[in-house]
């Protein structure tokens, strides 16, 4: 059975964008089937309709997630993701990319199950990117 993967991203740039089609590419190359969604497109009633979910998000400020558009919906969605397996993905451009470590000890204080992270400085590159499919196919397993 094909498995149904959310990708739910918000990118300022089009950085984290660009990664969340690479986490839909490894998805589809693994036999799942993607759906990807700007976070103002998806909410925790979604959830559900999944079978695992992947979160991308650039680091803003200092070191910490998009506060106005992503954080709301991540927070609600975590509360609810429950054993599905969660890739986390995306982007830096100054520090040394803490804040996905902070969101990856967050996540999993919540009880969520993640089970790949992924960042790139700027753009990313050949290596993220494969990262991002490479994560895309542990989702579907």
């Amino acid at each position: 059975m094909s498995k149904n993967v959310a990708i739910v991203y918000w990118s300022g740039t089009g950085n984290t964008e660009e990664m969340a089609r690479a986490v839909a590419a490894g998805v589809e190359s693994a036999g799942g089937t993607a759906f990807v969604a700007a976070v103002g497109d998806f909410s925790a009633d979604g959830v559900d309709g999944y079978d695992a979910l992947a979160f991308g998000c650039p680091a803003m400020g200092a070191e910490e997630l998009e506060s106005d558009e992503f954080e709301p919906v991540w927070d609600e969605c975590r509360e609810v993701i429950g054993e599905r397996p969660v890739a986390l993905f995306g982007s830096y451009d100054w520090g040394t990319g803490e804040w996905m470590e902070t969101w990856r000890a967050d996540a999993e204080a919540a009880g969520v199950n993640v089970v790949s992270t992924v960042i790139a400085n700027n753009a990313p590159d050949d290596e993220a990117l494969e990262a991002c499919s490479a994560a895309g196919r542990v989702l579907v397993g």
